[in-house]
């Protein structure tokens, strides 16, 4: 691992935010307690690879969400006690960063060091722009106020900008005014998308969507395929280490071109797709109807024609496939922080792929996980780590599972 030229800078909002749990620490030193982690997590089921870290592991995020308020008092950083009442963008100061972890006081952030340092930019100007426009911030107390969160989502490759403002009304004053003002400041802007989120909730993103300038989507390359990213695309936020933990997942599957394989939790369609190449045939299947639309374009964009996608639960579609006797020799599961259910595993039990490739996110989970396949007669190989989000105790694993036809120990 090269020597990391900031290691020993100490991001100023470390305490505040709370984001970064090894805010500080020497990187070298992050990957060792990661590392050690993930062998005490999957002690006595398999044996684990060295961490793959970064050679640069700052400002590393390409999706940067900021949320916005207002402080009276002279207080910066937090909201607490300070809070403006009416929400008018002409008293008290705005502010715009992260809510501190555990509460939804706001900590004004200028410059993340794991954010694309592009976004903090124009998350700033946004801010600065926000009074001459006559722009309120939206109270969470009261539900006055206009401008709510915004989300920026950068092409790593393709350098393409996506600013999404989340407003918590459909009317935005000025808006090609505005537009036009922010474009100044940052001409590489690609879109400008209004999303409106009108309700008393935690979520970020509403369901009603506008395009105000530009196509309404970005587009980057991953491991060599273009992919569409709409507002509410899930899309992984560090595309250097994904391009590692994708790759090391289709290694690992071992591919000759003759398999069919089955994508579960497919998203937009990444793995499947950038898998594509090498399978006979490639099953996708997303729960997520919004994410299906956008994988069967991905598909087309990169001309993949042996790629089926279906609008599912992926384990009631692998049940219905099992029944019709399909032979299916790989699937890909990519699960959420809470692992697979017991329904999705006892369905790739009964479907019986020769081997099962599973990318985690949380190595608790997969321990779970594992221990369920290898007890219906999945041999479990070396775990693979990968650290996609340094200075967080977040980790990756990639790890693969074959088939020996054993039964189920009692």
């Amino acid at each position: 691992m090269a020597e990391q030229k900031k290691q020993t800078n100490v991001c100023p909002y470390a305490k505040k935010c709370g984001g970064c749990d090894y805010q500080g620490k020497p990187y070298d030193e992050q990957l060792k307690e990661k590392q050690d982690y993930v062998r005490k997590t999957l002690k006595g089921i398999c044996g684990v690879l060295p961490i793959i870290g970064m050679e640069d592991p700052y400002h590393y995020r390409n999706k940067v969400h900021a949320v916005f308020d207002i402080v009276r008092g002279g207080k910066r950083g937090t909201t607490k006690g300070v809070k403006s009442k009416t929400s008018g963008a002409s008293t008290g100061t705005i502010i715009s960063g992260v809510y501190k972890a555990g509460t939804h006081d706001v900590v004004n952030i200028d410059e993340c060091m794991i954010e694309d340092a592009k976004a903090d930019a124009i998350i700033r100007d946004i801010r600065n722009l926000l009074r001459s426009f006559k722009i309120k911030t939206y109270d969470e107390d009261t539900g006055y106020g206009l401008l709510r969160h915004v989300l920026i989502r950068k092409g790593h490759y393709s350098a393409q900008i996506m600013v999404v403002l989340v407003l918590g009304s459909p009317i935005l004053p000025s808006k090609n005014n505005f537009v036009k003002a922010l474009r100044q400041l940052h001409p590489e802007i690609s879109t400008v998308v209004i999303n409106v989120n009108d309700k008393r909730t935690s979520m970020v993103l509403g369901d009603k969507e506008t395009t105000i300038y530009g196509k309404g989507f970005i587009e980057d390359t991953l491991c060599g395929k273009v992919f569409r990213i709409s507002p509410k695309s899930f899309y992984q936020i560090n595309t250097v280490q994904t391009e590692v933990l994708y790759g090391k997942a289709i290694e690992a599957a071992g591919l000759t071109g003759k398999e069919t394989i089955i994508d579960a939790y497919c998203g937009i369609g990444t793995i499947g797709i950038i898998a594509a190449d090498k399978a006979k045939e490639v099953i996708s299947v997303e729960l997520n109807k919004d994410a299906v639309r956008d994988a069967i374009s991905n598909a087309k964009r990169n001309d993949i024609k042996n790629v089926q996608f279906y609008n599912a639960d992926a384990g009631e579609f692998m049940v219905k496939l099992a029944e019709q006797k399909k032979k299916v020799d790989v699937v890909f599961m990519d699960p959420p922080r809470a692992g697979s259910d017991e329904a999705f595993l006892s369905s790739v039990v009964k479907l019986a792929p020769k081997k099962v490739v599973y990318v985690s996110c949380n190595p608790e989970t997969l321990a779970r996980d594992l221990k369920y396949l290898k007890r219906y007669g999945y041999e479990v190989g070396e775990c693979q780590p990968v650290d996609m989000f340094p200075h967080t105790k977040h980790v990756e694993c990639v790890i693969m599972m074959q088939y020996c036809g054993k039964e189920k120990k009692k």
